[in-house]
């Protein structure tokens, strides 16, 4: 998974031409440590349908706070430049794969 900056993150994110989840995480956010494994296994499935972005919270505080990420772990879709969705505090691999398929259109 691509790390993101603020320098970067409207030309990867935005400007993508396939939808976009971005893992906001912390190196002191043990949820986001257990779950980054998974995450970047999802990654690897749905890799030729999403682009999956990691950007570390703590590097990026202003732009966390324009995209009101308030908490970690949280998970921001994005499709068509538009954050379609959000997760936030208590995640789950089930709910990340889930908002996926969502976006994707995919049923069951």
């Amino acid at each position: 998974m691509e790390e993101v900056m603020k320098d970067t993150f409207d030309q990867e994110v935005i400007q993508s031409d396939r939808p976009v989840v971005v893992d906001f995480w912390g190196p002191q956010c043990g949820p986001c440590l257990a779950l980054m494994p998974a995450v970047e296994a999802l990654a690897e499935k749905y890799g030729d349908r999403v682009k999956m972005v990691k950007l570390e919270a703590p590097k990026n505080r202003r732009l966390c706070l324009e995209l009101k990420v308030l908490s970690l772990p949280t998970y921001l879709f994005y499709k068509d430049g538009k954050e379609c969705h959000r997760l936030t505090g208590t995640v789950t691999i089930e709910s990340i794969e889930e908002s996926i398929k969502q976006m994707l259109g995919i049923r069951g």
